[in-house]
Parts: structure tokens; C-alpha cells; sequence
């Protein structure tokens, strides 16, 4: 099975302590984010974790840890999210060149092929312009040269979390949709960079983004250097999604970063109230055990294909 560290907030950034004391203890216990006293308890040892899939978009405070991951044998693989908005969009997101050398240096202790750059979601307005982000795409690709082979671009969804705490941002044109694509694709080639799109409604292959999967089958299989069953079922999170299936270990309402466009925030105060609520040496990202909780196991099993070939 493949962990996800975690498409609910940002774990590497601010929950690194917690997420280690996990690892070590074996096990982490998570909410049901909609029915709270419900409770699953994951494994979290290689005899049924293939890989830890983490997104962040400020991998340095995992750096001191990556060398302890990689003696747990378990395979890692980052996305790291870098746009080119400012404070009026991530406020708290920390400074992009910062980012960009905190993503470098992953990729030196990890190598390229387990470090994948998102640049989403992509929205444009008079002042993120489509030719703002042609030019910064360029930056950007220019910088990561040579630390990544892949990079994962999104159009903005107006999910309603996004409406309330983003008024006025709007979808994305067809046809600026293909000429971006078009664009980012080319300055992507040029740096050795290969860009491809994942659960997008509009098919962009004609203008050299690939259809993808962020979580696919070769990548896991590169990452953890382990070769996956023939049959995994795919991911039912978003429509268009090709992924394989991970399992979520995070929280809603738990990311600082409050950048605008996040589905995973409902608003600010909520975030700063949950936030009080995490103790590093908790099972729960969140808060504690509580009286009523209706604990079980999950049903894990490694997606390793143990058979011996011979050739």
C-alpha cells in the first residue's frame, strides 16, 4: 500500500516531529474527516508500506530526516508544489528560491527520479497573467534543471472551499489552457524536464503535456525499487484520476500556508484552533484519543509482486 503524507495539509512542513515519531513507533491513528469517531489505525512498517508519497510545499524540515528514511527501507517519493504567486495568494508559503534549494537538495540525497515539481494550480488574472507565467515557469525550470526529470502542472477547480476564500478567481480559458500548456511544455523539454498533466478534464497531449498520473506505476516502482502486482486498482479521489490508490494520513484545516485557491482549508480560524490542538508525540495528527472512539485496524496489504521470473 502507498501512504500519503498528505493531500490534507502539509505534514513535511509544519508536522515533521510528529510524522517521525510515527514512523518509529510503527503505527499512526487517523480520523475520519466526516464521521470523527471513527478512527483507522494504519501500520506504518515495510511489510505493508511500498512507499511514502509526500506533497509539500516546503520539504527543508524533513531534510535531517531523510537519511533515518532511508535505513527504514520504505521507498520515498516528494512533490514539491512551486508557483510563482505571492504573498496575496500563499501568504505564508516561504520564499520561492528557498523552496527551489530545499527541492535541490532532496533531489541530491534522493536522486531526481523520486522528486517530482508541481507547478499548480494554475490561475491567471491581470497581474498572474499568462505571460507572468511563461517567464517564471522559465525561472523556475532554469533553477531545477537537472534536479528533476518530471514535472506535474494542474488548471485551477473552483471546489467551494476555493470559492469562499478565493472571490472572483475564475477557471482557466480553453484556449489559454493550450497555449499555456503549449508554452511550459517547450521551455520544459529545453531543460530536460518532462511535463505532464493529472486529472485534467481538457486532453493536452497535442500541445506536449501528456496525460499522467502523479502517483503511476513506474513511479513507485522506481522509488522504492520493488516491482508492483499486475492488477492495482486505481484511485476514485477526483474525476479524470489515473493514480494508483494511497491512503491519506493527514487532516483538513490543518495547513498555515492558507494559500487562497487550497480545497484542504475552510478558513483561517479554524486552521489556527486545530493547529493548538497538535501535541508531536500524539497517534493522531490532531488532538488525542477521545471517549467514544471506534478504533480498527485497516486492512493493509503490500502491492509488492513476490513472484520470482525467469527469463
Amino acid at each position: 500500500m502507498l501512504i500519503f503524507a498528505s493531500g490534507r495539509t502539509d505534514i513535511p512542513a509544519f508536522y515533521s516531529e510528529w510524522f517521525m515519531n510515527r514512523l518509529r513507533s510503527g503505527f499512526v491513528d487517523v480520523r475520519n474527516p466526516y464521521y470523527g469517531e471513527q478512527v483507522t489505525r494504519y501500520k506504518l512498517t515495510k511489510d505493508v508500506v511500498d512507499c511514502l508519497v509526500f506533497c509539500t510545499k516546503n520539504p527543508a524540515p524533513m531534510i535531517p530526516h531523510l537519511e533515518e528514511l532511508k535505513e527504514m527501507g520504505l521507498g520515498l517519493y516528494f512533490f514539491v508544489t512551486i508557483t510563482p504567486y505571492e504573498k496575496d495568494v500563499e501568504p505564508n508559503v516561504p520564499e520561492k528560491g528557498s523552496v527551489m534549494d530545499s527541492f535541490c537538495e532532496l533531489s541530491r540525497i534522493l536522486g531526481k527520479d523520486r522528486v517530482c515539481w508541481r507547478y499548480d494550480p494554475i490561475f491567471t488574472d491581470e497581474k498572474y497573467s499568462v505571460s507572468f507565467h511563461i517567464k517564471a515557469f522559465r525561472q523556475m525550470a532554469e533553477k531545477l534543471r537537472g534536479s528533476t526529470d518530471r514535472c506535474i502542472i494542474s488548471f485551477i477547480d473552483l471546489y467551494q472551499k476555493t470559492k469562499k476564500n478565493f472571490p472572483g478567481v475564475k477557471e482557466v480559458s480553453e484556449n489559454d489552457q493550450k497555449f499555456l500548456a503549449s508554452s511550459l511544455s517547450r521551455i520544459a523539454f529545453e531543460n530536460g524536464i518532462k511535463i505532464e498533466s493529472c486529472a485534467e478534464k481538457l486532453d493536452l497531449t497535442s500541445c506536449g503535456v501528456e496525460q499522467g498520473a502523479c502517483v503511476s506505476r513506474e513511479i513507485v516502482e522506481k522509488a522504492a525499487g520493488i516491482h508492483l502486482l499486475p492488477k492495482i486498482g486505481l484511485s476514485v479521489l477526483r474525476k479524470h484520476c489515473i493514480c494508483l490508490p494511497t491512503n491519506d494520513i493527514g487532516a483538513y484545516n490543518s495547513c498555515p500556508h492558507l494559500c487562497k485557491y487550497c480545497y484542504a482549508n475552510y478558513d483561517a480560524r479554524l486552521v489556527e484552533k486545530n493547529r493548538a490542538l497538535h501535541n508531536p508525540d500524539s497517534t493522531f495528527i490532531l488532538g488525542e484519543s477521545k471517549e467514544g472512539d471506534i478504533i480498527k485496524n485497516a486492512k493493509q496489504k503490500s502491492f509488492r509482486d513476490e513472484q520470482l521470473f525467469l527469463f
